[in-house]
């Protein structure tokens, strides 16, 4: 059955660049945008590192699953998720079923160099942040795969080119 829907949400890791492309995106197709996590802080009125201090992971992931599943119910939209997002079966299942999803690909080194000096992401917080992305892209990749209608890497070119990149794969 093909997708009806005109959502667009982006997958990927940290700093695969997701807002940044999403911004652009939006303004390109006329759609709203919105950014998951950016959502959460305003929902709660703190940032994520404070949600994660109080709450832990758990937390976090539990008040990130309410917020997808609101968000991606909307109509018109692109969605930046956040990078987690796609563990809980619940969000993987709301994404493939409510729009196209983009899965932003970028490897483990570009990943480094764009958020190493980034002090509010909470699971870069460790002594070796290169090991911790590198446990994660194997975590996560296969589920980035699962639902991505669109596979796009971020390692080279600028917004522009990604943004046409996806604009010529997406379904008419």
């Amino acid at each position: 059955m093909a997708k009806t829907r005109t959502n667009i949400f982006l997958v990927g890791p940290m700093g695969a660049g997701k807002s940044t492309v999403g911004k652009r995106l939006a303004r390109s197709l006329g759609l709203e945008f919105h950014d998951s996590d950016r959502a959460l802080e305003q929902r709660t009125g703190v940032d994520i590192p404070v949600i994660f201090e109080y709450e832990g992971e758990e937390g976090f992931r539990r008040r990130e699953k309410a917020i997808m599943d609101e968000l991606t119910a909307r109509e018109g939209i692109v969605l930046a998720t956040g990078g987690g997002a796609v563990l809980d079966p619940d969000n993987r299942r709301h994404l493939a079923a409510r729009g196209t999803v983009v899965y932003m690909q970028t490897s483990v080194d570009k990943q480094f160099d764009r958020t190493r000096h980034d002090t509010t992401r909470p699971l870069l917080q460790t002594d070796d942040p290169r090991a911790r992305l590198a446990e994660i892209a194997a975590e996560r990749e296969p589920l980035y795969r699962e639902i991505a209608d669109i596979i796009v890497s971020t390692d080279q070119g600028g917004i522009r080119g990604l943004v046409q990149d996806i604009l010529d794969q997406l379904p008419d």
